[in-house]
């Protein structure tokens, strides 16, 4: 019972630490957009990200029941403690790595809130619908950059060319599932992130397809570890400078 309680808790982390962390790469684009709408646009994808998480961390700590509170999870816990996607983290780059990276994550993401808006346990469920209805225009927005960018200039063509050929080593990790997720399929508590694969490389197929763009899923290293809290060396730099004031100034309050 412990170790359902564990792995339950684990997941709620996992998808928590995830929204946490994108809507914090988003937020650093806050003033540095390349025009005003689309600096509003990731503004406000960071927001809608930031608030998913914010109900993923009360539900944790209603699991937990250590008396600790959103704040404590996202601004007290370490590196190594964090579940998130080695895709989140990574840095936003150009334009077109910030689209591409998001792009991929929301055709994951929308996959995800699908499935979770049907589930059993009525908290989660009613999180996931919720931020379903956000998700879906996140997709929308990708998507349609991707193909901007991708049919634009031959400049913008080649540049995020090359953003998905780097980034693609960091998407199977959406589909392969820790020990702990194993154990929570197997009991039929989450749904089986294995099963979204296919479907999700048809929308990052259809996408691109008309982007004029190419991608190689055999060619990816399948880089793992986020959801285990082994991250990259940039995951460390992102929570200094998310954490500071909390950590500084403990127990501060707006």
């Amino acid at each position: 019972m412990e170790n359902k309680k564990n792995n339950w808790l684990n997941y709620l982390l996992h998808l928590a630490d995830t929204s946490l962390i994108l809507g914090q790469r988003l937020c650093e684009w806050c003033g540095k957009g390349p025009v005003l709408e689309q600096d509003i646009a990731l503004s406000n994808i960071a927001l809608d990200l930031l608030g998913e998480s914010s109900n993923y961390y009360q539900y944790a700590t209603e699991i937990q029941n250590e008396g600790k509170t959103e704040d404590d999870l996202a601004f007290l816990r370490n590196e190594r403690e964090f579940k998130n996607l080695l895709l989140v983290e990574k840095e936003n780059g150009h334009f077109g790595d910030t689209i591409a990276r998001q792009f991929f994550f929301d055709a994951y993401h929308h996959l995800l809130l699908t499935e979770l808006k049907h589930h059993s346990d009525l908290k989660l469920a009613s999180i996931a619908e919720k931020s379903l209805k956000e998700v879906t225009y996140h997709l929308k927005w990708s998507s349609e950059w991707m193909i901007r960018l991708g049919d634009g200039t031959e400049e913008s063509h080649i540049k995020i060319q090359k953003s998905i050929n780097d980034l693609v080593d960091f998407t199977d990790e959406m589909f392969i599932p820790t020990n702990w997720e194993l154990e929570l399929i197997e009991q039929n508590i989450i749904p089986d992130i294995r099963t979204f694969r296919p479907k999700w490389e048809t929308k990052v197929l259809e996408i691109l397809n008309e982007a004029t763009l190419t991608i190689d899923f055999e060619k990816s290293r399948k880089l793992t570890g986020g959801k285990d809290g082994k991250h990259t060396e940039k995951m460390g730099y992102i929570l200094a400078e998310m954490q500071i004031m909390q950590r500084t100034y403990p127990n501060m309050e707006w």
